[in-house]
C-alpha cells in the first residue's frame, strides 16, 4: 500500500509532527516535531524523549536530512487493526511516514549501481541511520505542486488517496 521517494536532499522546508509514538533504540519518542531549513532538520523536540531524540539526528551528518516520503492511506490493513506494535517495520506500513537519514538509492533510475558520490550529486542523502516516523492521520490532506503548478494536484484527502 506504500508509495515512497527520496526528496531532494536540500528541497525540504517546513514543519513536521509526528502523529505516532516512535521507538528508536528501544526508546519511547513521543509528541515530537521537527522543523527543515533547506532539507536540515534545524529545530526539533519532544515531549517524551527528546535526548534520544537529539542522539538520533546527532548521528551523523545525514542523519538531519531526510532520506524518504511515503504516502499510506489511514485506511490500510495495520492501521485498521488499531494498534501500535512498537516495531517500525510494522508501525510505519498504518499511516504516511518520513525517514531520517539514508535514502533509497532505487528511488533514482540506476541507482542501485551509481557510487555514493554520484546519489549524492544527485540529490539523495546518507547516513547511518534510517528511521521511519509516522505523521499521516485521519485529517491528513497532501496537495503536489510543480514548479509552474499554482492550483496543484490533490493526492490524499481525510487520511486517504482522493
Amino acid at each position: 500500500e506504500e508509495v515512497f521517494t527520496a526528496p531532494e536532499k536540500t528541497g525540504v522546508n517546513g514543519k513536521v509532527y509526528g502523529t505516532k509514538p516512535l521507538y528508536y533504540s528501544g526508546n519511547l519518542i513521543d509528541e515530537f516535531f521537527f522543523t527543515f531549513k533547506d532539507g536540515e532538520v534545524v529545530e526539533y523536540g519532544a515531549k517524551v524523549g527528546e535526548e534520544v531524540l537529539k542522539d538520533m539526528i546527532s548521528m551523523d551528518e545525514g542523519a538531519k536530512y531526510l532520506g524518504e516520503l511515503a504516502l499510506v492511506p489511514y485506511d490500510s490493513p495495520i492501521s485498521n487493526t488499531k494498534m501500535l506494535f512498537k516495531n517500525t517495520l510494522f508501525d510505519e506500513n498504518a499511516s504516511c511516514h518520513l525517514a531520517l537519514g539514508k535514502a533509497y538509492p532505487t528511488c533514482i533510475e540506476n541507482g542501485e549501481n551509481l557510487e555514493e558520490k554520484e546519489l549524492e550529486n544527485r540529490g539523495l542523502n546518507d547516513s547511518l541511520i534510517h528511521v521511519d516516523f509516522m505523521f499521516g492521520h485521519q485529517t491528513t490532506k497532501i496537495t503536489a505542486y510543480h514548479d509552474d503548478d499554482e492550483t496543484g494536484t490533490l493526492l490524499f484527502e481525510n487520511g486517504n488517496w482522493a
